[in-house]
């Protein structure tokens, strides 16, 4: 799931329910996230049946108090949102023309043996479904790749999820830390998690970030994130229902750009001065005579300072010239050397 090429962590554009009824729109979310330059675009594989049950009832309902979808219920939000079946071979066709790596979430045992039929490359598990360890299994026989969100989840369920996905053969496991709201505040993010993950299960980490802006996803790359997924829309002025704590195509420009200054940034531990360092190396402070001197003038505050450029004796060697004797004159600007004074 790493290019050769790239430093950063691959960049997941997830559209999920953002092109709003619309195959021409969806369309072009791939083409505006390869334009952003996105590493991958990824979709969601059900239908308002294979997800939930047409039921109105309140547990069937999005409880009232939800910021974008309270009192629906979710066989209406799904059906709303879902994307069409028919509508995945055309996304990923021209998804995989412009060079991205293009996958799904599938839901149901169905979704599995449809997506295996237009070879997607890897697998992504929901946050709400890292307690469906048959799923997980069924994905894993697969032999793909798997990226698994761990919102919602405890330290015990991730390990069960880990567990079912190796048992399942899987070779190949990433896992993203999540806050599953909508949106998600920085505060909640608790990327500290990644490391501990990464260590605990010995597999790679990432972030599916639902916080506004590109923070987070930023600092999570600082944090060795090899995965950055973040929900993309065309405008979230046109609405949706994921608009609201979608990406634009501009931000997920400045992602790309700023998750790749991040992992550069990162570094080595053990440079410190660097070639690019070179002038700057040039310019800092030495000694040098600051006024004009003869041959027995005795070296004071007054003649001898620490300035900018190099080229004379360090400054830390002032307190040793500071009343030594100038063995020959030199004018205002000569670096200072032991062969001027006595």
């Amino acid at each position: 799931m790493s290019s050769a090429d790239r430093l950063g962590p691959m960049i997941v554009a997830e559209m999920s329910g953002n092109h709003n009824g619309s195959l021409d729109r969806a369309l072009d979310i791939v083409r505006a996230a390869a334009n952003a330059g996105a590493h991958a675009v990824k979709i969601q594989t059900y239908t308002a049946d294979t997800i939930t049950l047409d039921v109105d009832s309140p547990a069937f309902r999005v409880s009232d108090g939800h910021a974008l979808w309270g009192a629906r219920t979710l066989y209406d939000l799904y059906r709303e949102a879902h994307t069409p079946w028919e509508w995945h071979r055309p996304i990923f066709d021209l998804a995989r023309e412009l060079g991205l790596v293009a996958f799904s979430t599938p839901f149901d045992e169905t979704a599995v043996d449809f997506l295996e039929e237009l070879d997607v490359p890897l697998y992504k598990i929901a946050s709400l479904e890292i307690v469906d360890t048959p799923l997980i299994r069924i994905v894993a026989q697969t032999g793909k790749p798997m990226i698994i969100s761990v919102g919602t989840a405890s330290i015990a369920e991730v390990a069960a999820a880990v567990d079912a996905a190796i048992d399942g053969g899987c070779a190949d496991l990433t896992l993203l830390a999540c806050t599953s709201s909508y949106p998600a505040i920085p505060d909640d993010a608790n990327l500290r998690r990644m490391p501990v993950m990464a260590d605990m299960f010995g597999v790679k980490v990432g972030l599916s970030d639902h916080t506004l802006g590109i923070g987070v996803s930023v600092a999570a790359t600082a944090l060795g994130a090899s995965v950055i997924e973040k929900h993309f829309t065309l405008s979230r002025a046109e609405g949706g229902v994921d608009a609201a704590f979608s990406l634009e195509p501009t931000e997920l420009r400045l992602l790309v750009e700023g998750c790749d200054a991040a992992a550069r940034a990162l570094g080595s531990a053990s440079q410190w001065a660097t070639p690019a360092e070179t002038e700057s190396l040039r310019l800092r402070p030495s000694l040098y005579v600051s006024a004009d001197v003869r041959p027995g003038d005795v070296a004071s505050h007054a003649n001898v300072r620490s300035v900018r450029p190099g080229g004379g004796l360090p400054p830390a060697d002032l307190h040793r010239v500071i009343g030594r004797v100038f063995r020959t004159g030199a004018v205002k600007g000569t670096p200072l050397s032991w062969d001027l004074l006595g």
